[in-house]
């Protein structure tokens, strides 16, 4: 079983080169994952919200929770785990180096700290708040845990670029290690983020507002890590409304395709021998 600084260490290491992040949800999604390849995963908190039938970006789900939820997959893959942790879980500064501190002491290689407030009617911190916070996690992360300053400006009803990139370049400017916008308009937009951040590595989500492009085309625009938030935990629930509409029209053969069970004690049972868990 790696430690935390072996993970921190391989998890930076990942961003030179560029690399597909896919975000897990639970501990087959994440064995999976690994069984296909991946080099590090990531959790994602709308699916986590999702999968607790609870709404994302609320604070609706617990720091303790969140933790447990990373650490459990970190503990099961051996890869480097990126925790998607919202706000930071804290009303100030010092609530969110706490956050950090706990993220790493968790376990976790990485983790994420939006501008984002938990309020739907004002959604988007204040600039100055939110780069005092993404200061703070900086000083607690550095050298120890990737960090990786996110704005959710597009995401959140307000498309400016240039506060975007505003943000973004203070979270690098006081300690962040990685740069994120999910859902920039369209691929000028990405290379704008890129050239205003550089040289320090930029996070993109699946795509942007317009497409969604192949990863040799998001790496030529400079984006060096690309990671899947909800999209995959989407893409298996969307398998489930079919195989339950199929089951509700009486068919039961369409609706009970899938992977043997064996294969999941398989995968469970390899992870848990090698003192995984």
């Amino acid at each position: 079983m790696s430690t935390q600084p072996q993970l921190y260490e391989r998890f930076l290491g990942l961003h030179k080169e560029g690399f597909i992040m896919p975000n897990s949800w639970d501990g087959l999604s994440a064995l999976l994952l690994k069984k296909a390849g991946f080099k590090a995963l990531g959790t994602s908190s709308a699916a986590l919200a999702s999968s607790l039938g609870r709404l994302d970006g609320r604070h609706a789900v617990s720091l303790q929770e969140h933790l447990d939820h990373a650490a459990l997959m970190g503990k099961l893959t051996d890869l480097p785990i990126n925790g998607d942790f919202e706000d930071g879980y804290g009303a100030t500064p010092a609530d969110v180096a706490a956050t950090v501190n706990a993220a790493i002491k968790a376990g976790l290689a990485g983790i994420g700290i939006e501008d984002t407030s938990g309020d739907p009617a004002s959604p988007i911190r204040p600039f100055d708040e939110a780069v005092e916070r993404v200061r703070a996690a900086a000083k607690a992360a550095k050298g120890r845990i990737v960090l990786t300053g996110r704005t959710d400006n597009f995401i959140q009803g307000r498309p400016d670029l240039d506060d975007t990139i505003k943000r973004l370049a203070a979270f690098a400017e006081v300690g962040a290690d990685v740069l994120y916008a999910p859902y920039p308009p369209d691929m000028n937009a990405v290379r704008a983020i890129v050239k205003a951040v550089a040289p320090k590595p930029v996070n993109l989500v699946v795509g942007t507002w317009n497409e969604t492009l192949p990863w040799d085309d998001v790496k030529k625009a400079g984006v060096k890590r690309l990671s899947m938030g909800s999209t995959l935990y989407l893409r298996v629930m969307t398998d489930l409304k079919l195989a339950a509409d199929q089951l509700a029209a009486g068919d039961l053969a369409k609706a009970s395709v899938s992977m043997s069970f064996s294969e999941v004690k398989k995968l469970i049972s390899a992870a848990t021998a090698t003192g995984n868990s």
